[in-house]
């Protein structure tokens, strides 16, 4: 069934037809959260507390992609928990738990770790609109289109933030000493 018709349904009052979208979409707003915060706990809350406002105000919903406006709620979110961080550094707990396949050598997964760790780091050195514009895009792979209508902002000025953000985040790489001073960073450039 497609977002449209469960999202009548759900405004019908259907709450099967509410849980099927949240089950659709948990996994991807959840990773938005994750990457956004750098602490899984607030994640978690922040990916539970968009659910459950996208319930709420589901009629206000005006059509269009409603995975990108749930992920403008959930961006909303992370923005307003780090504006209470603002006064504390950012946790890095849960950078080592943003990859790490099942099936791999010890040092192999040390060295995984290290580099989700740093790239964690640098993700979190990132202004906020940077940062969720990259993780849009380059994380979950969202168009550009839907980016902007996430974040509420132009095109343009969508791109702007990857362009940025993706040079930050290799001036970042380089200054660590993982990318040597000639290198590209090896995000998609469009």
């Amino acid at each position: 069934m497609d977002d449209d018709a469960l999202i009548s349904r759900a405004r019908a009052g259907d709450l099967d037809a509410f849980n099927l979208l949240v089950e659709r979409y948990q996994g991807l707003v959840f990773n938005v959260c994750l990457r956004m915060l750098s602490d899984r706990a607030a994640a978690e809350d922040a990916a539970q507390e968009a659910f459950i406002s996208a319930y709420r105000v589901l009629g206000r919903f005006r059509g269009g992609s409603f995975r990108a406006w749930l992920l403008r709620i959930a961006a909303n979110l992370c923005y307003d928990e780090m504006r209470r961080w603002r006064r504390r550094p950012l946790p890095l707990e849960a950078a080592a738990d943003l990859a790490a396949p099942a099936a791999q050598s010890p040092e192999s997964a040390l060295m995984r770790g290290e580099l989700a760790g740093h790239l964690q780091r640098g993700l979190a050195s990132l202004p906020a609109d940077q940062r969720l514009a990259l993780v849009l895009r380059d994380v979950q792979g969202l168009a550009y289109e839907e980016i902007a209508q996430a974040m509420a902002c132009s095109l343009g000025t969508v791109k702007s933030r990857i362009a940025r953000g993706r040079a930050r985040l290799r001036d970042y790489l380089k200054a660590q000493g993982l990318l040597p001073s000639g290198a590209a960073l090896a995000l998609e450039e469009e």
